[in-house]
């Protein structure tokens, strides 16, 4: 593979992890990394992130495809020459993984990071090993070195040095599990370079590389994930709010005004050089959001409205309604001014309060909403319905949510889950989906398109 074929998969991985590179970027970083050294591969690095990273979220990815496109060593490198063929019989009580692990101890102990890359280097390729396994599987695994050399076992001993080094509790429990933490990144790494090196590049991001915060799904997102989200809802409010502005200047204009046109163009000989139109009557809505909170769709439930409550001022009006299978409104967490952790706070709570049988009952939610809260639903209104549509195979109230729809002027309904899921087990996507259009809706990239076409 040349240069350019490296550079163009680099580029390729990137789009399938979901960072937007265009042509003209990708031609930029070649203009770039001719001005660079490529004997300094962190050099490499930069003028790649700054040509082709465009929000700092992005980042974490692209670093996990570059460390597989331009990996650090290749083969064993020179850490592993000497680590040889992993010894026979049982590894924990072996005199490589003592001497293995007491080295370990020590390079975390002063915090060298060049000790610690070549001890991952050598922990992938002495105790990561796995020769002889069959067609797909690959011969390297993180999962068993780390198992085998347990890192987090050296964890009492790590904080008791940095202790006697001056640090409090805190800061060395925090010191310790930073280290420790950044070591099983560097085994994992390792691990995928020598995949890669098996495999082709291609797959290895495919399989492991984890896409950028904006298309991570809601129902997959990890907790440290889903801070990421929350600090990435303002940011996309922004933009959406600088891109709706922009399209609104650029539709200023109103229909065409045929008679005064006609008119107008008496004075050049009945050509019409130029255009009347007629004012322009924005028209804003009120919106209804009904948000199923149960499980892990309590997450994509969230996100939505504090996208929402960002940008509540392109709505008339905003009232926000929770259920798992009874209803509470939640309206009030879209007061002017409010914080982002009141409001999370506030929607977190009303989790607590949404459920009488803990079990999701869909027909009896839409059913309470409809006897308690009828005068949401008006002509002005648009009605959105977020949930998984999975009801436990209980009464859909299918009657209930045609009038409710045939009501309002607009109804969507957004679904966490991927379409081919849509209809299996206790699923009634499909269902629902006859009576209101049902839109897939699984990350920040695709809510943040439904949110510009609605408003």
């Amino acid at each position: 593979m040349t240069l350019l074929d490296t550079h163009i998969g680099f580029v390729e991985a990137l789009r399938s992890a979901g960072l937007s590179v265009s042509l003209a970027e990708g031609l930029d970083a070649i203009s770039a990394l001719e001005k660079v050294s490529w004997h300094d591969r962190e050099t490499v690095r930069a003028a790649y992130a700054a040509t082709l990273v465009k929000r700092h979220p992005q980042r974490v990815t692209f670093d996990a495809v570059f460390d597989i496109y331009y990996p650090r060593l290749i083969g064993s490198g020179v850490a592993g020459e000497d680590a040889g063929p992993a010894p026979d019989g049982p590894l924990d009580t072996g005199p490589e993984l003592a001497r293995f692990r007491e080295a370990l101890a020590e390079a975390l102990a002063s915090g060298d990071e060049q000790a610690l890359q070549d001890l991952a280097v050598e922990a992938v390729a002495r105790f990561g090993a796995m020769p002889g396994r069959g067609p797909g599987l690959s011969s390297w695994s993180a999962y068993t070195s780390l198992q085998r050399v347990s890192p987090a076992e050296l964890m009492d001993r790590l904080v008791q040095g940095l202790l006697a080094a001056g640090l409090d509790d805190e800061r060395a429990e925090r010191t310790a599990g930073r280290r420790i933490g950044d070591f099983t990144r560097l085994v994992e790494g390792d691990a995928r370079r020598r995949i890669a090196e098996e495999k082709g590049p291609e797959h290895v991001v495919d399989v492991t590389v984890r896409p950028t915060i904006d298309r991570l799904d809601f129902t997959a997102a990890r907790r440290s994930d889903l801070e990421d989200m929350r600090r990435e809802i303002y940011p996309l409010a922004r933009r959406l709010a600088a891109r709706l502005t922009k399209e609104q200047h650029a539709m200023r204009r109103g229909p065409l005004d045929v008679r005064r046109t006609v008119r107008a163009s008496i004075a050049t000989g009945g050509v019409p050089l130029t255009t009347h139109h007629r004012p322009r009557r924005p028209h804003r809505t009120d919106l209804v959001v009904l948000c199923d909170v149960s499980g892990s769709v309590a997450n994509f439930a969230q996100f939505t409205l504090l996208l929402v409550y960002a940008l509540r001022e392109a709505f008339s009006g905003v009232r926000a309604f929770t259920f798992v299978d009874d209803v509470v409104e939640v309206s009030d967490t879209f007061r002017p001014g409010a914080d982002v952790v009141e409001v999370m706070e506030s929607l977190s709570a009303s989790i607590s309060h949404a459920a009488l049988w803990v079990r999701t009952n869909y027909g009896r939610a839409l059913t309470r909403f409809a006897e308690e809260h009828a005068d949401a639903i008006g002509p002005r209104s648009s009605l959105l319905v977020l949930g998984d549509a999975r009801s436990n195979y209980s009464d859909l109230a299918l009657p209930v949510l045609t009038d409710l729809a045939g009501r309002a002027r607009h109804s969507w309904w957004l679904n966490p889950e991927h379409p081919r899921h849509w209809g299996t087990g206790d699923s009634a996507a499909e269902q629902y989906g006859q009576v209101v259009p049902m839109v897939e809706c699984r990350n920040l990239a695709q809510l943040g398109e439904f949110v510009h076409q609605i408003v």
